[in-house]
């Protein structure tokens, strides 16, 4: 089904935003997505317009909101004003969006990605799924539960490349798998009582619980810091970067730097 969209929307600045770990290109234009037990194909064909390789039912039920689509994004790059760098960032990276993730999946995908490049974690994530996750189709697997990962014998988690992290994703599973209800009791938390609770699982620090919180729980104020940002952060604001003037999407600020700075310097 083809969908024409009139705000920003380029899979290749999405896909590169280190937001999602399951959004791959296939070709210069078609990017393959797995997400919430389902495959999806989706090629930019020109002109603002996108080949979804999916049915009316699902791009309603989960490609919609999956992609943000309510969401004005071009009205949040074009509220960056005076600050050239950030104005810069914002041109550079037209098109993001931040993605609306299973939050299990976020909760472990960056419980794994501590230390580790992108690649590195794609990797990971996707011998994780091959090693206790269920098959979807041809050789793609879904994301493993809590009680997949619970079941996997060690020795076949520890094949994952999951290195230190693996007793952090156990207990992770362990406590979404014995408060089935964790996900909707999180999600009534304010962003200050979030953080503070994803900070509890083990292996959880302020970096990694604000990943969850902004590409997991989709709370957009939140500002991960990782390398990338750090270095922006001490070349161009060393006084103190302004997150008043920029809340409450301070998170799509944060991808707009993380793009378009880490990409200005590889």
């Amino acid at each position: 089904m083809k969908k024409t969209f009139n705000d920003d929307f380029n899979l290749s600045v999405i896909a590169e935003s280190g937001q999602c770990f399951r959004f791959n290109r296939i070709d210069e234009n078609t990017y393959r997505i797995v997400a919430f037990g389902k495959v999806l194909t989706i090629k930019d064909s020109g002109g603002n317009s996108f080949d979804f390789d999916c049915s009316a039912d699902d791009f309603k039920k989960i490609w919609k909101n999956y992609f943000d689509l309510d969401t004005n994004y071009s009205s949040i790059r074009e509220s960056v004003k005076d600050d050239a760098f950030l104005c810069d960032c914002a041109a550079r990276s037209v098109g993001m969006r931040i993605l609306n993730q299973d939050k299990w999946e976020m909760t472990v995908s960056f419980i794994i990605s501590q230390r580790k490049s992108i690649p590195a974690i794609k990797t990971s994530i996707e011998r994780l799924c091959k090693t206790c996750g269920t098959l979807i189709e041809g050789d793609t697997y879904a994301f493993p539960t809590p009680v997949q990962i619970l079941g996997a014998p060690l020795d076949k988690l520890a094949e994952c490349g999951l290195g230190y992290r693996l007793p952090y994703i156990r207990l992770a599973a362990e406590a979404f798998y014995s408060e089935p209800d964790i996900i909707s009791r999180l999600d009534e938390l304010s962003d200050e009582e979030l953080l503070e609770e994803l900070k509890k699982m083990q292996g959880v620090g302020d970096k990694v619980a604000s990943c969850i919180a902004l590409f997991g729980f989709h709370r957009l104020d939140f500002f991960p810091k990782d390398v990338w940002i750090n270095r922006a952060l001490a070349e161009h604001f060393p006084t103190g970067f302004d997150f008043e003037a920029y809340a409450p999407y301070n998170g799509v600020i944060q991808q707009y730097i993380f793009y378009a700075y880490r990409n200005a310097k590889r």
